[in-house]
């Protein structure tokens, strides 16, 4: 075995392109041209990856809310 065989470090292989599948590019890492990391940014900046979420009624308080008691060994 030569010095330099010794010296390749292996990578993980490429992905696919998040946004149409191709191999990735590591200029344009996860995506495979600039193109797809342009649409995937226009969806970002569009809100079509936000993140679904619950929210509390407007009447809710937490401090009124009730807490199971603290069972800390002390009575």
């Amino acid at each position: 075995m030569s010095d330099d065989a010794a010296k390749v470090v292996t990578l993980k292989p490429p992905r696919p392109c998040p946004i149409c599948g191709q191999r990735s590019q590591q200029k344009f890492h996860p995506f495979c041209s600039k193109h797809c990391a342009d649409v995937d940014l226009n969806r970002w900046l569009k809100g079509t990856y936000a993140i679904p979420a619950v929210e509390p009624p407007d009447e809710w308080d937490e401090a009124s809310q009730s807490r199971p008691p603290d069972d800390d060994g002390e009575r």
